[in-house]
């Protein structure tokens, strides 16, 4: 079996999951699994656990995204986008001057609705299936955070922003209350991924051109490695005996002092990625294995 990530730039007009079966099937397994989903409208950075690698998107739940939205003032429609039905229409009467001050105010932590057709669970059913249904769905606000809102062009009543933001936030719904803070309403146009942490559009592979890649260069050079999303955290080289140690969910000891909670990768003598380690509260200082990856010869 195969273990790492796969860093796939998704086209429009497909899922998150035919994107996942794509992979399953060029990769010939079955463990493969995606960090976060993308709307069949947008585009862009895809990232793709694989073998062990699904063990690890949770990691990159915290990670910053990066997207490029154009958005269209003065119509919204029923799924806060381009694929939904136009609800209703109104005059656009703002300036460039409004716009920008619009922005400021959703720069931050800000409270944000999830679009009616989202993914999230509603009484364990997803809100889009009840929203299909016709059902009246009701979501609670949850706390995002904006961190960068940059107006790449402006041309009203069209604007391309970009967006740096915490995981969680909906663009769609930024779009749509923006639109709501300047009084003419407004839906998401267009959405491309441009990052997720260290994954990057730039070093996207077209899920169109994946098995080809793997055909002229190898899987080893189109999976990128294991350990790659847990660089920031510190690297424990363990022993052969500590290694055993780890695999059997025994702590060992930090090198130096560490902050109880925090996280570290542990490698084993061949330098494979064996184990997340976590600090615990004791003295001497220990690391707690909480999931170790086992290889078959």
């Amino acid at each position: 079996m195969r273990h790492g990530f796969l860093n796939i730039d998704k086209p429009t007009a497909c899922t998150s999951h035919d994107v996942v079966n794509a992979v399953r099937r060029v990769m010939g397994q079955r463990r493969v699994g995606h960090a976060g989903t993308l709307d069949p409208l947008a585009t862009g950075v895809l990232v793709l656990g694989v073998g062990h690698g699904t063990r690890l998107l949770e990691y990159l739940a915290s990670t910053r995204k990066t997207y490029r939205a154009g958005i269209l003032l003065g119509s919204t429609t029923t799924t806060d986008d381009s694929a939904g039905d136009v609800m209703q229409e109104r005059p656009v009467n703002v300036d460039a001057a409004t716009v920008r001050a619009a922005l400021d105010r959703f720069t931050g932590t800000i409270e944000q609705v999830p679009p009616v057709f989202a993914a999230v669970h509603v009484a364990g059913t997803r809100a889009y299936v009840r929203a299909r249904r016709g059902e009246n769905v009701a979501l609670a606000p949850r706390q995002v955070t904006i961190h960068r809102l940059e107006i790449l062009e402006m041309q009203l009543p069209r604007l391309a922003l970009e967006v740096e933001c915490s995981t969680g936030t909906y663009v769609r719904a930024l779009a749509r209350d923006l639109g709501e803070e300047l009084g003419c309403g407004a839906h998401l146009e267009a959405l491309t991924r441009t990052r997720v942490g260290s994954f990057s559009l730039e070093d996207a592979v077209p899920i169109q051109e994946l098995e080809q890649r793997i055909a002229d260069q190898g899987w080893q050079k189109v999976l990128l490695p294991l350990d790659l999303p847990l660089r920031h955290w510190p690297a424990r080289h363990l022993s052969a005996a500590e290694t055993t140690q780890v695999l059997n969910g025994v702590r060992v000891a930090a090198d130096g002092a560490v902050s109880p909670g925090q996280y570290a990768r542990a490698y084993d003598p061949e330098g494979r990625l064996i184990a997340v380690l976590q600090a615990v509260d004791s003295t001497p200082p220990l690391w707690q294995p909480v999931k170790v990856f086992r290889y078959n010869p």
